[in-house]
Parts: structure tokens; C-alpha cells; sequence
């Protein structure tokens, strides 16, 4: 049986291989997107070019996920850092994305604060898990729809489609598109608090489980 010590180490096996590279890639993706969208001001008003090259670095960076993932699958190089790595990077996109959405009055700030509090509130739990010697948890189905949902949303809402109607007032499809973009997010809210709840029930429920098996072997 691995001691702590030992499952502490398996973490950084592997923490150079390719998929591992790719995912440290996305996060400095991250930062340009960022600073490209901060640029760009409250829905692209200061710069509309700037605003879509951000949707499209967001567009990339959200599409390396499957990279990495396929990679690693591929080629048998699954890591216990590429599990816990992996999330990490797409937490970073969409909170980000979200943050700065909220602060030019784009997103409610209630929306950001609840992904805010189950993303990071997952992010903790991952590491409590890895210090009381248990092996990561990888994102279960309803994790990954909402990732792809929220992925979805937050880039359509980044895409300044207004921009493409130019003049006042806008054609119906401009509105029509604002409140398709809104949905998708409240989709991958609902989706975000159900993959929580479910994230908790099968984390400790399943820590109760191996110490009562374990307590039985004792016995």
C-alpha cells in the first residue's frame, strides 16, 4: 500500500509529457485572452477588432481541452497532475471570462459568484483529496456538458455580433442572439450546480464506503 509520501510523488509523474505541455499552454493562453478582452471594453465598445480576436483566443484555448485529453488517452500518458491540471485550465478560462464579463455588466454578478463558489469550491476539495492520500477525481459526464454548455455561452457572448448590423436599431436576430447567448449560460449554470452536488455526494460518499471496507479488513 502507497504511502502518503509516495501518492504525494505519483502526482508529478509525468509532469513534462505532451498533453501535460498543451494544458500549461491553454493557461498562458489565458492571460493574452484576458488582456485582449479587457482591451476591447464592455461588449467590444473600444475596440471591436481587439474584442474579436479575444472570442477567438477563447475559442482556441477552449478547444485544446479535447487536445490534451485526446492525447492523453491516445497515447497512454493519463497523469494524476493531468487530472488535476486539466479542470484547473478550464476554470481559468471561463471564471476569467466570466469575472470580466460581470464587471462591464455583461453577466450578473450573482451568475459569476455561483460558478464562482462551485468551481473553486471543487478546485479545494481536489486538493483535500490529494492531501489525505486519495487519488484525483476526473470529471464525471455532467462535469464535462457543463463545461462544453458554458463554453458555448461565454463564446457567443464574447463574439460582438452587433457589430456585424451596423447602425441603429438593430435587426431582431441581434436581440434574438443576445437571449439565445443567455439561456446557454443559465443552462450551464444549472448544469454547473448539479455536477457540484454530484461531485460531493460521490467524493465522500465514496471516502465513507473505503473506510468502512477498510474498518471490515481490520476487523
Amino acid at each position: 500500500m502507497q504511502t502518503l509520501d509516495e501518492r504525494k510523488r505519483s502526482l508529478w509523474d509525468g509532469w513534462n509529457s505532451p498533453p501535460n505541455l498543451v494544458t500549461y499552454s491553454r493557461i498562458v493562453l489565458v492571460l493574452v485572452f484576458i488582456g485582449f478582452d479587457i482591451a476591447a471594453g464592455p461588449w467590444g465598445g473600444q475596440n471591436v477588432r481587439m474584442r474579436w480576436a479575444a472570442a477567438i483566443l477563447f475559442v482556441i484555448a477552449a478547444s485544446t481541452d479535447k487536445l490534451d485529453g485526446w492525447m492523453a488517452r491516445t497515447f497512454n500518458q493519463v497523469t494524476e497532475l493531468g487530472k488535476l491540471m486539466d479542470p484547473i485550465a478550464d476554470k481559468l478560462l471561463t471564471l476569467a471570462t466570466l469575472v470580466v464579463a460581470s464587471a462591464f455588466g455583461e453577466v450578473f454578478w450573482w451568475v459569476t459568484v455561483l460558478f464562482l463558489i462551485r468551481e473553486l469550491g471543487i478546485t479545494v476539495m481536489r486538493f483535500f483529496v490529494i492531501d489525505t492520500g486519495g487519488k484525483v477525481i476526473a470529471a464525471a459526464k455532467a462535469g464535462k456538458y457543463k463545461t462544453l454548455a458554458e463554453c458555448i455561452g461565454l463564446a457567443m457572448l464574447l463574439a460582438p455580433v452587433w457589430s456585424l448590423a451596423p447602425g441603429d436599431p438593430k435587426p431582431s436576430w441581434v436581440n434574438a442572439y443576445g437571449v439565445a447567448t443567455q439561456v446557454v449560460i443559465y443552462i450551464a449554470l444549472a448544469l454547473c450546480l448539479y455536477s457540484g452536488g454530484e461531485y460531493l455526494i460521490n467524493t465522500f460518499g465514496g471516502r465513507k464506503v473505503a473506510s468502512r471496507a477498510e474498518d471490515d479488513q481490520a476487523a
